[in-house]
């Protein structure tokens, strides 16, 4: 078993165990659920995030959408953190993110259940688990972008998450292939994340974008996405089989 890998977490699309558990082996200390893209149902997730976090792994769950409901169901099974997508202006930032954070600061609605031990809540519990839980609105879209700075400083949000595909896609690009003005937009949201004194966040699949991060300081990069790994070790097998001379 490697060190823990405390600045990375590694992206999960379908809820699997034995991967999850071959993560954790590897040294992964934190896991981001692609709830949005994936196949988790509310039974996976009530599985899923305990299991994470009873073999110490965070949990930072990228939620199907910015609505109240998916953002405060994570939150109610155990999450750490909520990545919310599709966010727009600083007005439509500040009323989604609201849903994650316990009055007075936000709106979100008590669940009791695990969060509190299945038992009576604490006097302090709802400022307990707004600093415990994170609200990591994603920087995607023009807009999110152009309201970057306005975003970042919102007392629900507690640091950014990077969507670079969406990002560049969303100016026209077919594709994004981290150019340099895919750069200079990854950099404005890494300045008002630090500027606003929060961490930001990126998944980064190629050594360039990896070491873009580190130059920027996030302070968590998302590597080793599922099936990209899955499809990888099938690769190197049938490479391997070929340099042996058996196909």
């Amino acid at each position: 078993m490697t060190q823990p890998l405390a600045s990375f977490a590694f992206w999960l699309t379908a809820p699997s165990f034995p991967h999850i558990e071959i993560a954790r082996d590897a040294g992964f200390s934190a896991v981001v659920l692609d709830i949005e893209h994936g196949t988790f149902n509310l039974d996976d997730l009530d599985r899923v995030i305990p299991f994470c976090r009873a073999l110490g792994m965070k949990v930072y769950a990228k939620v199907l959408g910015p609505l109240t409901e998916p953002i405060q169901q994570a939150l109610d099974f155990g999450a750490d953190a909520v990545i919310i997508p599709h966010i727009g202006t600083v007005a439509h930032a500040a009323q989604v993110t609201g849903a994650a954070k316990y009055p007075p600061l936000g709106v979100r609605s008590y669940a009791g259940g695990r969060t509190v031990g299945y038992g009576p809540a604490s006097p302090t519990y709802g400022a307990d688990e707004n600093a415990r839980t994170k609200c990591w609105p994603m920087i995607e879209s023009r807009e999110s972008l152009a309201d970057v700075e306005k975003i970042a400083a919102l007392p629900t949000v507690d640091g950014l998450f990077a969507g670079p595909t969406d990002l560049s896609m969303a100016t026209g690009n077919p594709r994004y292939t981290f150019n340099a003005d895919d750069q200079a937009d990854l950099a404005r949201i890494a300045a008002a994340a630090k500027a606003a004194g929060k961490p930001w966040v990126i998944p980064a699949w190629t050594a360039p974008e990896r070491a873009f991060a580190k130059a920027h300081g996030a302070s968590v990069t998302v590597v080793g996405a599922q099936f990209y790994m899955v499809r990888s070790a099938f690769a190197a097998l049938v490479d391997g089989l070929s340099a042996e001379g058996l196909i």
